[in-house]
């Protein structure tokens, strides 16, 4: 069973079209619905990693997704067809620490090349900027009290306090780009010049889109942008911003009224504008703060998937598009 017939039993052709998936290079191929097995087969963990293997593998690489659009990448649990379809595969593309079900799956798999981006960047702690598990508010801001904690759950604690939404930076996403493309020449050696290539021409993509958003949001009236998600954390170093997480890490818990009074005062102060909710989950969070704040809602999309509710139907086009709305709510000058 190849590859790619379990793909597409988990994404009709239809859907994928709709989705926008038929632009994927090695997924929409008809040598590769057939079950072309003389591919570079790579499971990537989900949409950003899924993004890029298919511009560095280009025509030789298979790539197929766990993470179906539209699904939210941190509630994934591998299915025992996923699992056999990892056991399949040349390569699987992940990020660790972000979806435990894949780190789990990919580490019991006997599968040869094993690229893990968190490895070719290096990962910061943004305190509230790591990723929503449930009961760790403030573990970043509790070294004290870890050192009392059992030593397995202070390595959890360490690991989880690393945000991992890396690829929202383009500088950090382009040094994760070529670790891949290094990884891929290395796993298929036949196809490495083309592997090169095709790193160079989106390392190449990606160090202009930090150009246009360093050139974006130079100039601004505020530098503060509230989310209901603490995603932000690498864009807002970047370029000289503030993310202002409105509950933390958890982007569907209301905010507690002391949290909305101190937001209400900060955006007085800052002149904050706008409250960015996203598309894969609620946007309770972000209306309830905008009402009692008398702030406007807009999106600002993390990107851990496109659907057709997505500003555009791809990395760059969604990325240009948080400049916009960025640019919008900062007030460009």
């Amino acid at each position: 069973m190849s590859v790619m017939n379990v793909r597409r039993r988990l994404i009709p052709a239809a859907l994928a079209s709709a989705l926008g998936l038929g632009a994927l290079t090695a997924c929409s191929s008809d040598s590769a619905a057939t079950g072309n097995t003389d591919k570079f087969d790579v499971v990537a963990s989900f949409y950003p990693m899924a993004f890029l293997a298919e511009q560095i593998g280009g025509e030789h690489a298979n790539v197929t997704s766990l993470t179906e659009p539209g699904q939210e990448p941190h509630d994934l649990e591998i299915s025992t067809k996923q699992r056999a379809q990892l056991e399949e595969a040349d390569a699987a593309l992940f990020l660790k620490g972000l979806q435990p079900a894949v780190d789990e799956a990919v580490g019991q798999t006997g599968i040869k090349t094993k690229i893990d981006a968190a490895t070719l960047t290096t990962l910061e702690d943004h305190g509230t900027g790591g990723h929503s598990h449930e009961g760790e508010e403030g573990h970043a801001e509790e070294g004290h009290a870890e050192e009392s904690h059992a030593e397995e759950g202070h390595s959890e604690e360490e690991e989880h306090a690393r945000d991992p939404h890396v690829w929202l930076d383009p500088v950090k996403y382009a040094e994760i780009a070529q670790g891949v493309g290094k990884a891929f020449e290395k796993a298929d050696p036949d196809h490495a010049a083309d592997y090169k290539k095709n790193t160079e021409a989106l390392v190449e993509k990606l160090n202009g889109l930090n150009g246009e958003f360093e050139n974006g949001l130079k100039d601004t009236k505020t530098k503060v942008f509230f989310t209901n998600h603490a995603a932000f954390g690498y864009l807002a170093e970047r370029y000289g911003l503030t993310q202002e997480a409105i509950s933390g890490l958890d982007p569907e818990s209301e905010p507690s009224g002391a949290r909305v009074r101190e937001l209400q005062q900060e955006a007085k102060a800052e002149g904050v504008t706008t409250v960015f909710y996203e598309t894969l989950v609620s946007d309770k969070t972000a209306k309830t703060l905008a009402k009692d704040a008398g702030l406007k809602t807009d999106v600002l999309d993390p990107l851990e998937g496109i659907t057709d509710k997505s500003r555009g139907d791809d990395y760059f086009q969604v990325m240009r598009a948080n400049l916009k709305a960025l640019q919008t709510a900062l007030g460009t000058k």
